[in-house]
């Protein structure tokens, strides 16, 4: 085969001299001729298309230009007086900054304050009265605070905790620690965890175990605690002395609640309660000891400043504890309140909280400074 019967592919490249980006490369002169061709492979070989002399760089431009095959193809614009589909503000258009959220109470606090102050007459009207009412006070809010729990108890995990022994057992306790003493109170809480177990065992054994082991955690928690209350009551200043333990355990969860709310940046346990902070801590702490050293000096006979700087101090760790056991109690069982019953505060429970733990504190703190007289 004659070789010269076949000339060079025909060129597809720039013209000569051209240094430009193409996508095969800078070429300096004419395309140099190929190998020959059997006439076969020509018939299937295609020319490959031409580059439109576009230069690479032209004018006083600092970029290349938009090359329909080369590296540096530019983003395509939209013909003029097209609406772009993405606008961006221009670079000096101020955005308005966002507003800062507002911190809210959680609860409606006009019902919550009307509750509360209800709630303070009715204790306060009581209390003053007729000790013999104020018993009465207390072992209702007992027998509501064992129905709360142990339905709650039932709705979220399914125990079955024996509710009428309970009530029973639970308002003799507190008779019986307002008459008897501490001898009394635990011989109440003794027969009440007995009656637990025998009034379990007319239903099927089936969970017996866990009812009669959340029976006599019931009894312990709500009425045996609220017993050391009407204890305080047998003294001779008794409702000033149990008016000191409900002043400064309000006290002590208002302030934590105020400087919490206003200051708190530290969480103080996020996994049992999110909303307490270590400033709140502090000024539930601050707070209960101004207003123990001022209950003992004026309100107790025979007290003392200091001794209510003590007392404070106290019924601020006792209050926050409280709280944060039924908060591990309410996350368990997966429930924000243990009741609907007080509109803005919840249950009888949600009320008991921080009380419940408190008194036996405050009850042998009075007791070690002036008396049990």
């Amino acid at each position: 085969m004659n070789d010269s019967s076949w000339g060079a592919p025909p060129q597809t490249g720039p013209p000569a001299g051209y240094w430009g980006p193409t996508d095969r490369g800078p070429v300096q002169g004419p395309a140099p001729a190929g190998p020959a061709y059997d006439a076969q492979d020509a018939q299937q070989t295609r020319p490959m298309p031409s580059v439109p002399d576009v230069p690479a760089f032209g004018g006083d431009q600092e970029t290349p230009q938009a090359h329909p095959y080369g590296p540096y193809d530019m983003p395509r614009t939209s013909p003029p007086g097209a609406t772009p589909q993405n606008p961006e503000p221009m670079p000096d258009a101020p955005q308005p900054a966002p507003a800062p959220p507002k911190k809210s109470a959680g609860r409606d606090l006009g019902a919550a304050i009307g509750v509360g102050v209800g709630l303070g007459v009715v204790i306060v009207a009581s209390l003053f009265v007729v000790k013999a009412v104020f018993v009465g006070v207390i072992a209702v809010a007992v027998v509501v605070g064992l129905w709360e729990l142990t339905s709650r108890l039932q709705e979220r995990k399914g125990i079955k905790a024996p509710l009428v022994p309970l009530a029973l057992g639970g308002a003799a306790m507190v008779v019986a620690g307002y008459l008897r003493g501490p001898e009394g109170a635990w011989v109440a809480m003794a027969l009440t965890a007995l009656a637990a177990l025998v009034w379990r065992m007319t239903e099927p054994p089936e969970g017996y175990l866990k009812d009669v082991t959340a029976g006599v955690f019931a009894a312990f928690y709500v009425p045996f605690l609220a017993t050391f209350v009407a204890m305080m009551l047998t003294a001779d200043d008794g409702p000033w002395r149990v008016l000191t333990f409900l002043l400064l355990t309000v006290v002590s969860d208002t302030g934590a609640y105020a400087v919490g709310w206003r200051f708190g940046r530290h969480k103080l346990a996020p996994r049992i309660s999110p909303g307490k902070t270590r400033e709140g801590l502090l000024g539930a702490i601050l707070f209960a000891m101004v207003a123990g050293a001022l209950c003992m000096q004026f309100l107790i006979e025979d007290g003392a400043w200091w001794q209510g700087l003590v007392l404070g101090l106290a019924v601020a760790a006792s209050a926050t504890l409280g709280d944060l056991g039924e908060s591990m109690i309410k996350r368990d069982l997966g429930i924000k309140d243990m009741g609907t019953l007080l509109p803005g505060h919840g249950g009888i429970m949600d009320r008991l909280d921080s009380l419940l733990p408190t008194a036996p504190v405050v009850w042998l703190l009075m007791v070690t400074f002036v008396g049990s007289a």
